[in-house]
């Protein structure tokens, strides 16, 4: 885990605890005398687990006596019935952790649940499953890592990694070719190499298109990654031929509308990539208990 990432992560826990304790846990100091205890977190449902970081980090920022250990991965398979955690520690700090290290197990085993759905419909194709950015504002790190483990790709970070021409930055422009311009002589500047302390070649750039004239403008300004967004199966067939024709090696995305019931047919019309939001904020919750053992 890298220091960013490790950061994020660990800052997200801490204001879940904030946010669920606050002054105390006014049933467990009110109910319990302090003894130690012996609890399990059981699947209630099956899946694909993630999670398994911000919920050992929720145990231990509560009371770095508890004992954590899990019994699965992230990435492994579950059923329900199956154990993916014990703990041992002191009653009520146990008890305090719960409901935030249970949100954090459902919310991201439900991602990494729903993106192998995903996954496993394109299974035999050289096609790829990708994340977006539409994440929950925080969880941006923790959720593109739940898509991983459930077998799917990430795509850009943010803004700051990679640029992706769209459609309200052509029409500002004035066209697909000026648009284009207007990126890599930036990306030739001082203030480019500067503030994102980058080189020209190390950032991707990918344009957004719509119909075949926009493929061709696109491919003749050298761009060698398009979008094609919210198009039809046979639109698709006929953006994707054409943009084969006129390059070989461009590399396709297929976005928008994607569901389990078409993502095969979309695999199927030869795009390399399918960037999908919903695996992301539509994803169901997993579920999980937790009940003491002793």
């Amino acid at each position: 885990m890298d220091k960013a990432y490790y950061q994020a992560v660990r800052n997200l826990v801490k204001a879940a605890l904030v946010e669920d304790i606050g002054k105390g846990d006014l049933t467990s100091l009110a109910c319990l005398q302090p003894e130690p205890i012996k609890a399990r977190i059981t699947a209630k449902s099956a899946g694909v687990l993630s999670g398994i970081e911000p919920a050992l980090m929720a145990f231990n920022i509560v009371d770095s006596g508890n004992t954590v250990r899990p019994l699965k991965k992230d990435s492994e398979p579950f059923a329900a019935g199956d154990v993916v955690m014990e703990i041992e520690g002191f009653n009520q700090t146990v008890l305090t952790t719960e409901r935030t290290a249970l949100n954090f197990l459902a919310h991201l085993s439900g991602i990494a649940t729903f993106t192998n759905r995903f996954v496993k419909k394109i299974e035999g194709t050289p096609c790829r499953i990708l994340d977006t950015r539409k994440t929950t504002p925080g969880w941006r790190y923790l959720e593109k890592a739940a898509v991983v483990h459930g077998g799917g790709h990430n795509h850009r970070y943010g803004l700051y990694d990679m640029i992706l021409v769209k459609d309200n930055h052509i029409a500002a422009a004035g066209s697909i070719g000026r648009a284009v311009e207007m990126t890599r002589e930036f990306l030739r500047t001082a203030q480019f190499r500067q503030q994102f302390n980058a080189r020209e070649e190390d950032i991707e750039i990918e344009v957004e298109v719509t119909a075949e004239e926009e493929v061709t403008r696109a491919i003749k300004a050298g761009i060698t990654r398009l979008l094609l967004d919210n198009q039809s199966v046979e639109s698709l067939k006929k953006l994707v031929a054409l943009s084969r024709k006129l390059d070989p090696a461009v590399q396709l995305e297929a976005s928008g509308n994607v569901t389990l019931d078409n993502v095969a047919d979309i695999a199927a019309t030869g795009v390399d990539f399918i960037s999908i939001g919903a695996i992301t904020h539509s994803a169901e919750a997993a579920d999980f208990s937790l009940g003491v053992t002793k």
